[in-house]
Parts: C-alpha cells; structure tokens; sequence
C-alpha cells in the first residue's frame, strides 16, 4: 500500500494575465481529471483537504499554486497533464518557474 505525501508546485501562470486567459483556465480545470468543482472560489480535484488525496489550487503573487495530498506517481502525471493543458489555454509553455519558465 503506497502512502500519500504532500505535494506543491508553482505554475508560470500569474496572476496579472488578462482575464480572458483566466476565464479559459476555468476550461482546463473541468477536464483534468478528478474535478468536483470550487470551494469558496478554490478549485479542488479528488477531494478536499480533510480527505486522503485531494488537490487544490490559488492564484498567488508566486503564479498559480497547487496543494496536493496523494502519490508521487499519480501527483507527476496529473500535473504534467495540466501543464500540457494549460499551455495549449494561455499561449506560453507552462512550467515551473524555478525551472526557468518565466
């Protein structure tokens, strides 16, 4: 049995792009997988957080930031998805900007 562990990252997705980007982010939430729907304007994927395995997001100086509790695994391969999402959305490649996506 694997144990879920905390996960997090930083999208190059900031918070000051226009809102006609931001409205067809909301696109990109509803396909990825384990969608439930917003919380208090939060968007969750599998759960919430009194629960197992959950992901959240918030828009943040930082960029778009993702809370996870789950694997490792399934946490690498739903976020790669949603980068390859969200690139296709708002024009620019998507990733982390500690890996130099500015």
């Amino acid at each position: 049995m694997s144990i879920s562990k905390a996960q997090q990252c930083n999208l190059n997705i900031w918070y000051n792009l226009p809102s006609e980007v931001w409205d067809r982010m909301t696109n990109v939430y509803e396909r990825m997988p384990g969608w439930i729907g917003y919380t208090n304007g939060i968007p969750y994927w599998f759960g919430q957080e009194e629960d197992d395995v959950f992901i959240m997001a918030s828009v943040e100086p930082s960029g778009l930031s993702f809370f996870a509790q789950m694997e490792m695994e399934d946490w690498h391969s739903w976020i790669e998805r949603f980068k390859v999402e969200a690139t296709k959305i708002v024009g620019f490649e998507v990733g982390e900007p500690e890996d130099g996506f500015i």
